[in-house]
């Protein structure tokens, strides 16, 4: 993939029901492409041709690969904001080891579901420049989770989440990756480590 000097974008946003209809089905062949073949499969004729669209319809939204490459990863980190937005309303008043819990399995759900996207999505994501709002969606779900932790009384809130969301995705990944499908073993792993960081005890108490 060529290397750019700037974030590559969209030429334009689908304003009718019609051109939506288009722009998704661009991303959707797009995405299937990668999962599929890798990001060697992906050109621009060929996602058009997976997408029922003219090679010219493309153009009309995403100037090359590496803007489809873009959007997709975007609206990867924007379902995960999604994601963790409704967990951390779901879990509002709740005590700190629920909440650990369900935030915890919204991340691993994020991720079994997007699993062979997310892959090849993240790899390609090195070979692009910064972007704002994938940077900016990275700082939201931070702020979330640090919101949380706040309520909570956890000290460096801030610091804390960073290190959260790290441990989740350094975990949830790797097993992922080899083909791990107990997810619930998953989850509580995980959780015992989290629950270890925030230094509390199998009951939730501060150890």
């Amino acid at each position: 993939m060529t290397r750019l000097d700037h974030a590559p974008l969209p030429k334009k946003s689908p304003r009718q029901a019609r051109a939506q209809a288009t722009y998704d089905a661009i991303l959707q062949a797009a995405a299937h492409i990668l999962t599929e073949g890798g990001p060697t499969a992906l050109t621009t004729n060929l996602v058009a041709e997976h997408a029922g669209v003219s090679i010219g319809s493309l153009y009309q939204y995403f100037p090359s690969k590496e803007a489809i490459v873009a959007e997709l990863i975007r609206d990867l980190r924007r379902q995960m904001l999604d994601d963790i937005r409704g967990m951390a309303a779901f879990v509002e008043g709740q005590p700190l080891r629920f909440a650990v819990a369900r935030m915890i399995r919204a991340s691993i759900h994020h991720h079994v579901h997007t699993q062979g996207r997310a892959e090849v999505l993240e790899q390609l994501e090195h070979h692009l420049p910064f972007d704002t709002e994938t940077e900016a969606i990275k700082t939201q779900i931070i702020d979330l989770v640090a919101a949380l932790l706040d309520s909570h009384g956890i000290e460096q809130p801030r610091h804390a989440a960073f290190d959260m969301i790290n441990l989740v995705v350094g975990m949830a990944h790797p097993a992922l990756h080899v083909g791990e499908t107990d997810y619930e073993a998953l989850a509580l792993r995980i959780e015992r480590a989290a629950l270890g960081y925030l230094g509390l005890n199998t009951s939730g108490s501060v150890a």
